[in-house]
């Protein structure tokens, strides 16, 4: 694959990844609308991988909090605030997985691969955000996270593997919808994209190498370094913005864009 095509792959993934406009939709669609050739599933998790990278630097802290509550639990340490935001990440990551693969193993998540499941999907959860965002208190901070909301958040993030929903947009609704604050529903959103991104970037990984595919693993990791500078770019300026501005400019952009493919798919 050229350099051209893997710099465009990790930008796109890179600047949507974090914001809630799916990332894996805009993945999806490349090749769809520019002509080049779908650079499969294996890319798709190498962008999201530099990403990973980049979400773990920006909550460096908190990352590295979740990192020794999985050493306090093994340990039997279960009560510290470590173990609690690890058990919580644990909980919120099972539907996904388990939803993951029922995907995998049905031939759905190819399935969904289209631009018509896009376009309802990028409408659709774009104004479920609007409504969540609007209605939503902001009563709640990070430190009120909970079981309860661990559950109902992975329920949702679990949703975001249907291509155009957005995990980080999917997550950010359910925290909106439960009360939280925007930087630190937010917060709780890019934290969730760390197991996520991890089980699924494993899973493929055993894949690239049971196939012994060279050629995709180099472009992988070059892709994924690229998507890495550009998701901490977009990270950073997301977060920056949430402190005086809402989620109705990253709706505005999904329902033009919604619109836009629906009107493609169905011409």
């Amino acid at each position: 694959m050229s350099i051209f095509h893997l710099f465009l792959l990790a930008v796109i993934q890179g600047v949507t990844e974090f914001l809630p406009v799916s990332s894996s939709g805009h993945l999806i669609l490349l090749p769809g609308l520019t002509g080049l050739d779908d650079q499969g599933q294996v890319l798709d998790v190498a962008v999201h991988i530099g990403t990973l990278a980049a979400v773990i630097l920006y909550f460096r802290v908190d990352a590295f909090k979740a990192f020794t509550g999985l050493g306090h639990l093994a340990t039997g340490r279960v009560r510290t605030p470590a173990a609690r935001l690890a058990t919580l990440m644990i909980i919120a990551t099972i539907p996904v997985i388990i939803l993951g693969v029922i995907l995998k193993l049905t031939g759905l998540s190819e399935a969904m691969r289209s631009i018509t499941v896009i376009g309802w999907t990028m409408l659709g959860f774009g104004l479920v955000l609007y409504w969540v965002d609007q209605k939503g208190s902001n009563h709640k901070t990070d430190a009120d996270w909970s079981t309860k909301d661990a559950i109902i958040m992975g329920l949702w993030q679990a949703l975001a593997l249907i291509p155009g929903t957005s995990r980080s947009g999917a997550t950010i609704s359910a925290a909106r919808s439960l009360g939280y604050n925007r930087q630190d529903g937010a917060k709780i959103a890019m934290l969730l994209s760390i197991p996520a991104i991890m089980a699924s970037g494993a899973y493929l990984g055993l894949e690239v190498i049971a196939t012994a595919d060279i050629d995709a693993a180099k472009d992988g990791a070059i892709a994924a370094i690229m998507s890495f500078f550009a998701a901490l770019l977009a990270l950073s300026l997301m977060m920056r913005l949430l402190k005086s501005t809402s989620f109705t400019p990253y709706v505005i952009y999904r329902v033009i864009l919604g619109i836009t493919l629906l009107v493609i798919a169905y011409s």
